[in-house]
């Protein structure tokens, strides 16, 4: 896998994880005035999701990279040469 291939790989696994991030820990504002949305969250803490996610990315995309250097997983073989 090139530089490329890997961060093709590394962007939409970190935004399947960004994503799947997103609802953990979110709460609803307690006594909330008139004029806020009842439904929007108390502390996003979109930063730690974003670390998680980034985290998740790296070891997934270090994983594949691996599994395709290494011969863990021959592409040519499951699915024919180009």
């Amino acid at each position: 896998m090139g530089p490329f291939g890997a961060l093709v790989v590394f962007t939409i696994v970190w935004w399947c994880a960004f994503f799947a991030l997103l609802p953990i820990g979110v709460r609803p504002v307690e006594n909330a005035p008139p004029e806020h949305f009842a439904g929007a969250p108390d502390r996003q803490r979109l930063w730690l999701k974003g670390l998680g996610a980034t985290i998740v990315a790296t070891v997934l995309t270090a994983l594949a990279w691996a599994a395709l250097t290494y011969g863990w997983v021959d592409l040519y073989e499951t699915f024919g040469e180009p």
